[in-house]
């Protein structure tokens, strides 16, 4: 059976997942997600938990408010990084998985794919990093600020508060999260246009290759076979003798 253009052709369905229109929309959503998550941490910067001492000798103090709007807000921020980070990363792991093999087993002698490769795994691992110490320092946040929301306006000895720049440093580390994750899924899309080329090239290379095996087969039985001595030219031979 001959091989034709249509057999080589690649699978298009399955290659494009990741430079689709749905994931440039999930980056999109995962971008505007971070912008909240930062923006609802300067909130909770700005308005942040604060003591007034009774006294000079700061054995009591007293909280100017009950600090619902910066739990409010931290505990949103956490919850909304924690989306875009789960969406953007499931999305990736998905379109992988549905790719070509030859986005898996990319030429580990080729350079291109070796930058791509030790990239990849830089932003993958910078990424979780930034998100886990992002998603700490909100948590942190969130138990201080839940420790006074009733009577806060009591006079205490003890007055647990966020100091000052935690939530900032929040809303830092989440934009640097949702950053790495798109460029993570840039790369992710350059790596997978170099596997469609590997394999295009792979497939140009197996179409030729038949090409050439079915024209030296024609070419092989299309060449005259010698003739054969008839009947009558042997005995002539024979005679001959």
């Amino acid at each position: 059976m001959a091989v034709t253009h249509a057999d080589l052709e690649p699978n298009t369905g399955k290659t494009c997942l990741m430079s689709s229109k749905t994931g440039v929309f999930l980056v999109l959503v995962t971008i505007l997600l971070g912008l909240s998550s930062f923006t609802l941490c300067l909130i909770a910067e700005a308005t942040r938990s604060q003591v007034t001492w009774m006294n000079t000798r700061k054995t009591e103090c007293v909280y100017r408010s009950s600090g619902k709007t910066p739990l409010v807000c931290a505990a949103c921020a956490f919850v909304v990084l924690a989306i875009a980070m789960v969406m953007e990363h499931t999305y990736l792991l998905i379109a992988v998985s549905k790719s070509s093999p030859t986005l898996l087993h990319l030429d580990p002698e080729s350079p291109s794919a070796n930058s791509l490769a030790s990239h990849a795994g830089f932003f993958f691992i910078a990424t979780w990093i930034c998100f886990a110490i992002g998603e700490i320092l909100l948590l942190a946040g969130v138990s201080v600020e839940s420790g006074h929301l009733k009577n806060w306006s009591k006079p205490r000895h003890t007055c647990h508060v966020i100091r000052r720049g935690l939530f900032s440093c929040a809303a830092v580390f989440a934009l640097t999260t949702v950053s790495l994750a798109s460029a993570l899924y840039l790369i992710a899309v350059r790596a997978q246009r170099l596997s469609r080329q590997l394999e295009q090239h792979s497939r140009t290379q197996v179409l030729h290759t038949s090409e050439a095996i079915v024209v030296f087969h024609d070419h092989a039985n299309a060449s005259p076979s010698p003739p054969q001595p008839t009947k009558d030219t042997t005995l002539f031979s024979v005679y001959k003798l």
